[in-house]
């Protein structure tokens, strides 16, 4: 029998001097325009993760069988294709029909090597794939199955009353630490937590050298809610000093699979002992507080309180958004 994970419960507190400000949003459109013959549009439909790899930030969409790369040097914005789906689509949401056959992918990581992994939500079946980068422009992405890795999940999701919804991964000394975001309120309990696995390990059963690793720890974070709706994880960067920056968004949602109104969004710090957590409203630069579904987070290479951040507009029609935030303490 497995050893049960090390299990630990924290409770983030509202800090009277914290503060994150948002600076202005621009939106993410592609250099060359719509793109009919490969069904993307002329903008990243939606932010659902960032992450720095070499000289790009790499963006996540969560509805659209395409990476975004945004170079550091020009500015230049362009798709990394994904596998299409079926009838070659790319993009997946309701006027289609198709949104339940979306990848879904919520969460990245950068190897030590330079690799991208990128995970879905885990949500439901379909939402089960993770996706590999190598970090030369041009790479092509590789698409694979999770779905041992999604059990196994499930299997500490499941047992306290929630439905699996990883939104966030960082890597953080020898683990690999996945954010599960508790929402919704139909049928499942809020559970946000994160949980931990040996980051060697994963590599390992990446390349196929050895079977998964379990899960040997679980930190169980109570985030709170407003107007009755939860906090949770959308998000979160490993900063140099081995802090934890993180989102948290209160969307007034049913569930995991539906999107609904923001009623707040916070920036918090979790201690690199995992003994603290901190949180506060994200506010614009007028000091109000944003109702922007922030959903990707990372640290800039000068280090410091200063980080990129993406939201998800959560309208096909509309560009999802990246930001400057900016930290004092």
């Amino acid at each position: 029998m497995p050893h049960p994970p090390e299990l630990h419960t924290l409770h983030a507190t509202l800090s009277s001097t914290l503060v994150a400000t948002l600076g202005t949003p621009r939106p993410l459109l592609y250099d060359h325009g719509a793109y009919p013959l490969e069904d993307l549009p002329a903008h990243v439909r939606a932010a659902s993760s960032i992450r720095r790899q070499g000289n790009r930030l790499v963006i996540l969409q969560d509805d659209v069988s395409a990476l975004a790369g945004l170079d550091l040097s020009t500015g230049s914005t362009y798709p990394i294709l994904l596998p299409t789906g079926p009838d070659r689509a790319r993009v997946f949401d309701d006027e289609r029909g198709n949104k339940k056959l979306k990848l879904d992918l919520e969460a990245c990581i950068v190897l030590p090597d330079g690799r991208l992994v990128a995970f879905g939500s885990g949500s439901s079946p379909h939402r089960e794939k993770i996706v590999t980068v190598a970090p030369e422009k041009g790479a092509m992405a590789q698409q694979l199955s999770g779905e041992d890795l999604y059990a196994a999940l499930r299997v500490h999701s499941g047992a306290r009353g929630a439905r699996l919804n990883i939104e966030g991964a960082v890597t953080q000394g020898h683990w690999l630490r996945l954010l599960q975001r508790g929402n919704g309120k139909r049928g499942f309990e809020p559970w946000n937590a994160i949980l931990g696995l040996s980051l060697e390990k994963f590599i390992g059963w990446l390349d196929g050298r050895n079977s998964l690793p379990p899960v040997r720890r679980i930190l169980e974070v109570h985030l709170g809610d407003v107007a009755g709706v939860p906090f949770g994880f959308t998000d979160a960067a490993v900063t140099d000093d081995g802090r934890i920056a993180f989102l948290a968004c209160a969307e007034d949602t049913e569930d995991a699979l539906s999107d609904g109104p923001v009623m707040g969004c916070r920036f918090g710090w979790l201690a690199a002992d995992d003994q603290a957590a901190v949180m506060t409203d994200v506010v614009d630069g007028d000091g109000q507080p944003t109702h922007l579904k922030l959903e990707g987070i990372e640290t800039r290479p000068e280090g410091g309180s200063m980080f990129d951040v993406v939201a998800d507009m959560d309208r096909g029609d509309e560009p999802a958004q990246i930001a400057e935030l900016v930290v004092r303490e």
